[in-house]
């Protein structure tokens, strides 16, 4: 027992020797050195986020560096395994398990546990058989490194169905007494989807046809991890957009032979080309997406509408704003393993030309009815390389409705009254530019595979 006690101090001693310490300070030393706990630190996560939507539910874990991570999938009953390495649990992390709400469509609930030294595993309880995607995105703006799990369904919603059924249950509306429509008068197309049919060929091949069903893709700016612009008062770009184009969706809706479909119609993250591909998908005959301009000066003020342009920005202002609004996958996160199909399309289609015309067409005419409202920050349409904007067989527009950036304007976008009026003042330019372009005949709904 003393010859061990002399051995020990004697270690003391040497690690006093080598570092130029004191007996006493190489006593400390060589303690930390043999303590068990002092290997490196766990990482700590500092938030965790869920966003649950119809088309996905997406977990996000926040932390100062990147996240070793494991994904199984159990089935009977159906389970998400997320194991996590050199974690820490912390009260974020703990928090998890209360942010599901029970009106989540995919996850029932998760629980949090340690499942061997060095391992916490989160299992995410589901209420059907889920498709997961796993993938970590670096720091960017005021995020950390994020890793981040999303959660689909098995079989994946369809939304040309959904609006087919709706639109068969609806009845036309009218508006003091009189139809609500100026564009068609025809009750709604009932057909199936037909799931061989080819995707159009060209903007506007075929016949005018007034006695079809119109679709128009509204897509509300932004959203989830990605809140856009943010005004001095605190009102995120995101919330606006998506108050606007419900607005618009139910004032469509109300037209005879037209309905409205929303990229998102919640507070959550929608890659740009899965906008695109969405409005593909019902096959629709106009994408607006709805913007809240923001600019370094206050004073910048006043609406635009912009089509896309196949070279470059028509000002240095759209070539700033297309690329603030492009890096918006890199803010939202986007599985960049996924291939992209759309937009190798969009390169190769040579109907784009065609496409940009009709764009164009719409865009003047939904900025002549903005003047009314609002000034205009420019006097013609603009155009630049917006990524939300490049369908090859969809006329495609965005509208930033005002400056957020600009405190008068930040106000008159929280008012409902006025988001009444934006939505209204983009339907007229809508029924105008088919009053002038009649919608084209097709057989058939495609639906692209």
């Amino acid at each position: 027992m003393f010859k061990a006690a002399a051995s020990v101090k004697q270690l003391y001693a040497r690690a006093a020797a080598r570092h130029g310490l004191s007996l006493c300070s190489g006593f400390l030393l060589l303690s930390l050195l043999l303590l068990p706990g002092a290997a490196p630190a766990a990482t700590q996560v500092t938030s965790t986020r869920v966003w649950p939507a119809q088309d996905y539910t997406r977990i996000t874990l926040e932390s100062a560096v990147p996240i070793k991570h494991q994904v199984l999938q159990l089935r009977n009953p159906d389970r998400l395994v997320l194991d996590l390495e050199d974690i820490a649990v912390t009260p974020a992390i703990e928090e998890l398990a209360g942010k599901i709400g029970a009106g989540d469509p995919y996850v029932k609930a998760v629980r949090v546990g340690r499942f061997r030294p060095g391992t916490v595993r989160l299992v995410f309880d589901l209420k059907a058989e889920a498709r997961p995607e796993v993938f970590t995105l670096r720091p960017i703006a005021e995020y950390g490194h994020r890793l981040v799990l999303d959660i689909y369904p098995a079989q994946a919603v369809d939304p040309l169905l959904a609006l087919l059924e709706k639109s068969q249950a609806a009845p036309p509306a009218t508006i003091d007494g009189k139809p609500a429509a100026t564009i068609a008068t025809a009750p709604a197309e009932t057909a199936r989807p037909t799931p061989e049919a080819a995707p159009k060929t060209g903007a506007r091949a075929g016949k005018p046809d007034s006695q079809r069903l119109i679709v128009v893709a509204i897509d509300a700016g932004h959203g989830g991890e990605d809140p856009g612009a943010k005004g001095r008062r605190g009102t995120y770009e995101k919330d606006v957009t998506l108050a606007i184009a419900r607005k618009l969706k139910a004032m469509i809706d109300q037209e005879p032979n037209m309905r409205a479909v929303l990229t998102r119609d919640g507070d959550y993250f929608i890659p740009l080309q899965l906008r695109v591909q969405k409005a593909r998908r019902v096959n629709a005959d106009l994408f607006v997406s709805v913007h809240a301009d923001a600019f370094i000066k206050p004073h910048a003020r006043g609406s635009s509408v912009f089509a896309l342009s196949e070279s470059g920005a028509t000002s240095a202002a759209a070539r700033w704003l297309a690329k603030k609004e492009n890096e918006a996958d890199l803010i939202g996160g986007v599985n960049l393993d996924v291939s992209d199909p759309y937009l190798k399309q969009t390169l190769l289609d040579l109907s784009q030309t065609a496409t940009i015309n009709d764009s164009l067409k719409l865009a003047k005419s939904v900025l002549g009815e903005l003047g009314e409202i609002n000034a205009l920050h420019k006097a013609s349409v603009e155009q630049a390389g917006f990524a939300v904007l490049k369908a090859p067989d969809i006329p495609s527009i965005l509208v930033e409705t005002a400056f957020i950036s600009n405190p008068d304007e930040e106000k008159k976008l929280k008012d409902e009254a006025y988001q009444e009026k934006m939505a209204e003042a983009i339907l007229s330019g809508i029924k105008r530019y088919f009053a002038q372009n009649p919608p084209l005949a097709r057989s058939r709904i495609a639906v692209n595979p």
